[in-house]
């Protein structure tokens, strides 16, 4: 109730944003046992000096953890306040490259959706509606838009170096991020939605075109596997069908 009254007055927003800002910075800097975790959890993957690509790297919260373990960061994000935080961050670091781009299947430009809460801004108006009607996120809003950069994967690997490790979280357009590799990489991670489920069936069907892979997923932010063992993609697929509608998480992939 204070909430929803404070919010009629003109610096409410203001103040917010300079408190969200505040607290990102924090987060950033900080280590603590959510950190280690996923330190942990990303070790089985990546060793000191393997390129890894983090495509929609929003704040950070991956980059950081890739750069404790030494790796060279070549991290992807397009939207503008989330640039401005991720030099202000990375700044000086040797290890860490910044690509002020969105990845899709061809090169170009479009807009981008921008929401009120920039985590969940996307590239994709089905999966915007989808979590909408499903009410995952009714509660927000995605009313700017911003002219954005396209480039892909295969011109990323070109330009960088071919990755050990490539994690994507791009709010329902990761099929058309993959679209855009040739190439068979080691590991991915890919997010999924169960409202957008056949975007992440696109992912799996699509790398098994390039190689042959292993699959698990983790739920939320557990950093945990929920298999016992790596399956392959039909049943992979058949576990992910399964689930619970409340549910999110990340696909993972290993080239085998």
């Amino acid at each position: 109730m204070i909430k929803k009254i404070l919010q009629k007055f003109r610096m409410y927003s203001y103040f917010k944003s300079y408190a969200d800002k505040q607290k990102a910075i924090k987060d950033f800097l900080k280590w603590d046992e959510e950190d280690e975790r996923r330190l942990q959890f990303y070790k089985q993957f990546i060793k000191a000096e393997d390129v890894v690509f983090d495509v929609g790297a929003n704040l950070g919260n991956r980059t950081k953890i890739f750069l404790k373990l030494n790796a060279k960061v070549i991290a992807f994000e397009p939207q503008e306040k989330c640039i401005q935080f991720l030099e202000k961050m990375c700044h000086g670091n040797d290890n860490f490259i910044l690509e002020k781009k969105a990845l899709g299947g061809t090169e170009g430009e479009t807009e981008m959706l921008i929401s009120n809460a920039h985590m969940i801004s996307s590239l994709s108006p089905q999966w915007i509606d989808a979590v909408k009607k499903s009410g995952r996120f009714s509660e927000y809003q995605w009313k700017n838009k911003q002219h954005v950069e396209i480039t892909t994967l295969d011109k990323a690997i070109e330009k960088n170096g071919q990755p050990v490790f490539i994690k994507i979280d791009v709010e329902g357009f990761e099929s058309e991020v993959l679209s855009g590799l040739s190439i068979a990489v080691p590991c991915l991670s890919i997010e999924f939605t169960p409202e957008y489920m056949q975007n992440t069936y696109q992912c799996i069907d699509y790398l098994e075109t390039l190689a042959t892979y292993e699959f698990q997923y983790s739920l939320e932010e557990s950093m945990t596997f929920a298999l016992s063992q790596w399956v392959s993609s039909e049943d992979i697929k058949e576990k992910l069908s399964k689930l619970d509608k409340k549910w999110f998480g990340d696909v993972y992939c290993r080239r085998k």
